[in-house]
C-alpha cells in the first residue's frame, strides 16, 4: 500500500467537553483550524486527547469523527495503544477499518514489561494492520521505554513500523535511534520544547500539544528546520519556548485547554477527572504568558 508522509508539524488533538460528554461541535472547528493552519497531520485520542477517560466507544467514535472532518486533506495518526495487547489489537483494527492512516501505539504503561514483552506486544499490532504504525516511547508516564534494539527488531520484520515518537527527553537517544537505523527509521519529537534540538540530529518533526494553539507558528518553524534553514527556525522556536514550557505547568492536556478556550477556539476547558481545572496562581501565570505572545 502507499504510504503518506508522516513528518513535520503533527497536532495531538486534545478532546474536547461539554457538560461531561465530547463537544463535537468544538472537535470539529479544532480540526478545521489544524488544517487552515497548515498542520501535516492529526493524532486523535492520544494523551493529549484523554485516551485514559474515553470510554471504548468514544474513543472510536472521536477517531472516526477526526477521519471524516480531514476528509484526506492531511493524514490522521489513531492514537489505539493500551497496556492491554487485546484491546490494542481491537483498537487498530478497528482504526484501520475507519479509514485511518496510520496508529500511534504507546508503550504499555503501569505493568511494565520486558523488552521481550515489548516486542511481542508491538508484533501482535503489526500484524493487525499493514498500515504505519508510529511506536511512542514515553518513559514519564510509561515507566519503561522502547529499547533501540526492540525498535530495531521490529523495523527489521515489518516495513511498516518505521516511525517512532521520541518522548524521553534526550537528544542523545534520537542519536542513538540514527545510529543504528540511519534512514530506515522516522524520528518525531513528543515534546515541543525539544523539537528544534531533535530536528538538529536527525528528527524529522514533531507530534505537538502546542500546536493545538499555534499551528501556523510551529508548522512554519518545522518547515524552516526541515529545508535547513535553523537560524529562522531558531527565531520562533526562542519566540515560542516559554509556552512550550508553559504549557506543562500542569498535567497535560489541563493548560493547553485553558489556552484554547481563551483563544474561542473551543468553548470549555473541561477536562476528565482525575484531571481538575488549572490552579489559580497557574492560571494567572499561563494568562500572563499568552498575553505576551498575543
Amino acid at each position: 500500500m502507499h504510504l503518506r508522509p508522516l513528518t513535520g508539524t503533527i497536532t495531538a488533538l486534545v478532546t474536547p467537553f461539554q457538560q461531561g460528554k465530547v463537544s463535537y461541535p468544538d472537535l470539529k472547528r479544532l480540526v478545521a483550524y489544524q488544517i487552515k493552519g497548515g498542520v501535516d497531520g492529526l493524532v486523535p485520542v492520544g494523551t493529549t486527547g484523554e485516551s485514559p477517560t474515553l470510554d471504548y466507544e468514544e474513543h472510536m467514535d472521536v477517531i472516526r469523527f477526526v477521519i471524516a472532518e480531514a476528509r484526506g486533506r492531511v493524514p490522521v495518526i489513531a492514537g489505539t495503544g493500551s497496556n492491554s495487547t487485546h484491546e490494542a489489537i481491537e483498537l487498530t483494527r478497528l482504526s484501520h477499518e475507519a479509514g485511518a492512516d496510520a496508529m500511534l501505539v504507546v508503550a504499555p504503561y503501569y505493568n511494565k514489561p520486558s523488552q521481550e514483552g515489548l516486542f511481542r506486544h508491538f508484533c501482535a499490532l503489526a500484524e493487525t494492520t499493514d498500515k504505519p504504525i508510529v511506536l511512542y516511547s514515553i518513559p514519564g508516564r510509561c515507566g519503561i521505554e522502547i529499547s533501540v534494539d526492540v525498535v530495531a527488531r521490529l523495523r527489521a520484520r515489518y516495513r511498516h513500523v518505521a516511525w517512532v515518537k521520541e518522548a524521553g527527553g534526550s537528544v542523545d537517544r534520537v542519536d542513538q535511534l540514527k545510529q543504528a537505523l540511519g534512514r530506515d527509521i522516522t524520528v518525531l519529537s513528543g515534546d515541543d520544547s525539544l523539537t528544534l534540538p531533535f530536528m538538529a540530529v536527525g528528527a524529522e518533526g514533531v507530534i505537538s500539544v502546542a500546536s493545538n494553539l499555534q499551528v501556523r507558528a510551529i508548522a512554519r518553524m518545522v518547515r524552516l528546520a526541515l529545508a535547513g534553514d535553523y537560524g529562522r527556525a531558531r527565531q520562533i522556536h526562542r519566540r515560542l519556548y516559554p509556552l512550550f514550557k508553559g504549557l506543562f505547568v500542569e498535567p497535560n492536556p489541563v493548560p493547553i485547554k485553558y489556552a484554547l478556550k481563551r483563544a474561542g477556539i473551543i468553548s470549555s476547558e473541561a477536562v476528565r477527572s482525575p484531571l481538575c481545572e488549572l490552579s489559580e496562581a497557574n492560571r494567572r501565570a499561563l494568562e500572563t504568558l499568552l498575553s505576551s505572545l498575543a
